[in-house]
């Protein structure tokens, strides 16, 4: 076993020119390894080329050039278990409306090869909370059933890797609570995990890395918290209890609200905290309540891709 779950070395896409458009260049020599047993955030803004990426290592999208390896498979050399070792769950429903899940995922199993004998079907559906649905037709499921069914149909071959495509758009907070319960538990149970959402604070709180990916080139890889720590601002927002009026200075950018709040920002790797209390003692401003403001993922995406 290799040290990555996924290797990719030169990966370029290009799209053939059309009636309707130019030729379009949407992967542009991408290099990105993604370790075994992590949950792998994997961000970028409408068109960055996200869904390119994920289409070639699902196997849909043929690359122009370079090299992907999954579980330690190249995709050329070995295409069937490349693609044996990849569940994908897509942001868009693709179900069959006259299958039940319980049959769903039977066929899904066999289009994989996978003995009748090893199949897994009931065990999927108590996984995904589809066993009292398990013989309704998937017209009949609602929209966050059809999401889980998505996720088990993923998961049919027992894959190594699995690529959740913005899986929580457009679902209720309980569905979405339900999915990252189970992508913990796969991922607690050695299984790799790589995310694609447009919900910042969803990949803040659940990835290990994150890359960002903008106009088709790799423009960022770090862990979560080094992407965070990108950012080196911090703001107090202080309530005196007398309003008060104080000036900036050259380390700290003060500015007063309506409300009578003084906000101080500050770059931590200057001016420390202490610093900043300090110079709030000095003014004579007495505080009746203080509060935190650091950057969040948000911040740090805007700054890399505006």
């Amino acid at each position: 076993m290799t040290e990555y779950a996924i290797e990719i070395s030169g990966l370029r896409k290009t799209y053939a020119a059309s009636k309707q458009q130019e030729a379009k260049e949407a992967l542009k020599g991408i290099d990105l390894n993604i370790p075994h047993g992590s949950i792998f955030g994997l961000l970028g803004p409408n068109g960055a080329g996200k869904s390119t990426l994920i289409n070639i290592l699902a196997g849909l999208v043929i690359k122009t050039s370079g090299t992907v390896k999954i579980w330690g498979f190249d995709q050329d050399e070995n295409p069937r278990q490349s693609r044996a070792s990849i569940g994908v769950m897509p942001q868009e429903p693709n179900l069959d409306p006259f299958f039940t899940p319980c049959g769903s995922l039977d066929v899904q199993a066999g289009l994989y090869g996978v003995p009748r004998s090893q199949r897994r079907t009931d065990e999927i559906l108590e996984l995904i909370g589809l066993t009292d649905k398990a013989n309704a037709y998937a017209r009949s499921l609602s929209g966050g059933m059809r999401r889980r069914l998505l996720l088990g149909k993923a998961l049919v071959h027992s894959p190594q890797i699995l690529v959740l495509d913005e899986p929580t758009a457009g679902v209720d907070i309980t569905l979405r609570n339900q999915l990252w319960d189970n992508v913990r538990r796969l991922n607690n149970e050695g299984m790799t995990i790589i995310l694609t959402t447009h919900y910042l604070e969803e990949a803040e709180a659940m990835c290990d890395e994150i890359a960002i990916i903008n106009h088709g080139s790799l423009i960022i890889r770090d862990t979560t918290a080094n992407l965070l720590g990108k950012l080196d601002q911090k703001t107090l927002v202080i309530t005196p209890t007398v309003r008060s009026q104080i000036a900036s200075t050259a380390e700290i950018d003060v500015t007063h609200t309506d409300d009578g709040k003084i906000k101080l920002s500050y770059h931590p790797a200057q001016t420390s905290d202490n610093a900043v209390l300090d110079y709030l003692r000095t003014s004579s401003v007495n505080i009746k309540d203080i509060q935190t403001d650091v950057p969040d993922l948000e911040d740090v995406f805007l700054s890399l891709t505006e």
